[in-house]
């Protein structure tokens, strides 16, 4: 362990993870960025699907498993049978928080719902992540990330006007549950400091989605109006867009503020601009927005990227580039704060994958080593429940782990 990793906010914290994909897991990920010990179950004989997503490297193993279950320990467990399901009950008595996202009624069934667990374990915190949330008619439907982001509001506002609604380009329905996931499991320790007792989390997709529309419904609510896809502009903040530069250069340019509008204005050798009745304000600039980007973009186009960025920033006017992840890895802006960071991989050998974030001044979270091999932690977990060599070995022989 590094330094960092032994000053981890969440060191003393025992999570059981019984999540799969991306909501579930992501959440553990988290926790374990900040020093939990997470333990993930896992079903022993296929593993979490995320060890097959993605681009096929050596070995069959997948780029995505490095990332989402760094920091875990890996136990291969059936919990569809019975003895499976004791040993996983075993491990939630000795633990702080449970994850799973499972379909709402899949731990009823199984005899493994709140009240059971926590008559164990009363300071137990639960996060159940799921499509629909625990209850209300929706709750048993399969609940992927896409059909989150479409209830939730996001998939109609994204995308050209002209066509489909489009993906965000990552799974971010399913990202978003697991943040508000571990902001519910953190506001829950701070309760039971208070309280002595843990609680459930009740996490849904569509509802945190839904959490991160801004004012789409009261806007709805108090106008009528319905706010519908419009590229790469928000309507009426103008001017904030994407603008092209020689060749196939594209710069981002923030200049809706007054003050930085007219600054952008005297970049351009345009101070008219700033005074034009058209563009005068940010609410006529809303007004007249198409055609404001428009004169941006014939003054853009005269330039290479490079050179135009330098420019804007020596004007205070926000700008910045489009990037891929190979800028990422040669920009100094991540180099300068270890945005990224190398791990050391049994097979790839040095791995780069995003760090632990936020930054904390005293206990920061780190990468402590990348996904585990699918079980590569049942032993010493089992052991660690009271389970000599030869129980193991006989509930491997089974099947079981």
């Amino acid at each position: 362990m590094t330094d960092a990793a032994n000053r981890g906010p969440l060191k003393d914290l025992k999570v059981v993870e019984m999540g799969t994909l991306i909501a579930g897991p992501f959440c553990g990920q988290i926790l374990g960025d900040f020093g939990a010990d997470v333990v993930k179950i896992e079903d022993p004989k296929t593993g979490d699907p995320m060890r097959q997503w993605g681009r096929s490297l050596p070995k069959g193993l997948s780029p995505w498993w490095p990332v989402i279950g760094r920091n875990k320990r890996s136990v291969g467990l059936d919990l569809r049978t019975p003895e499976g399901r004791a040993i996983a009950q075993d491990l939630i008595a000795q633990a702080d928080v449970l994850i799973e996202n499972f379909r709402p009624g899949t731990l009823e069934k199984w005899g493994m719902d709140y009240a059971t667990l926590s008559a164990r374990n009363p300071r137990l915190i639960m996060a159940r992540v799921s499509g629909f949330g625990q209850t209300g008619p929706y709750a048993g439907r399969a609940g992927y990330g896409l059909i989150g982001e479409a209830m939730g509001g996001l998939r109609h506002v994204t995308g050209e006007p002209d066509r489909p609604p489009a993906r965000a380009g990552i799974s971010i329905g399913d990202s978003l549950t697991a943040m508000h996931a571990v902001m519910g499991i953190t506001m829950a320790l701070h309760a039971r400091t208070n309280t002595g007792r843990g609680q459930v989390i009740d996490a849904a997709l569509y509802e945190s989605v839904l959490a991160v529309m801004e004012n789409l419904v009261t806007e709805y609510d108090l106008t009528g109006y319905v706010r519908e896809r419009s590229g790469s502009i928000l309507p009426g903040i103008a001017p904030s867009n994407v603008y092209p530069c020689v060749g196939d250069g594209m710069i981002l340019i923030g200049g809706n503020g007054d003050t930085v509008f007219a600054r952008l204005c005297e970049t351009m050798g345009r101070p008219d601009l700033a005074k034009d009745p058209k563009f005068v304000d940010h609410a006529a600039r809303g007004v007249n927005q198409h055609e404001l980007d428009g004169i941006i973009a014939g003054w853009t186009k005269g330039f290479e990227l490079d050179v135009l960025l330098a420019l804007l920033e020596e004007k205070g006017i926000p700008s910045g580039r489009v990037f891929r992840a190979p800028d990422m890895l040669e920009n100094e802006q991540y180099l300068a704060r270890d945005a990224i960071v190398e791990t050391d991989h049994p097979v790839f050998g040095k791995v780069k994958m995003q760090n632990a974030f936020p930054k904390m001044s005293e206990t920061p979270g780190a990468v402590r080593w990348p996904g585990p091999e699918l079980g590569q932690h049942t032993d010493e977990v089992l052991a660690g429940l009271g389970l000599d060599t030869a129980r193991v070995a006989e509930l491997r022989a089974k099947g079981i782990v």
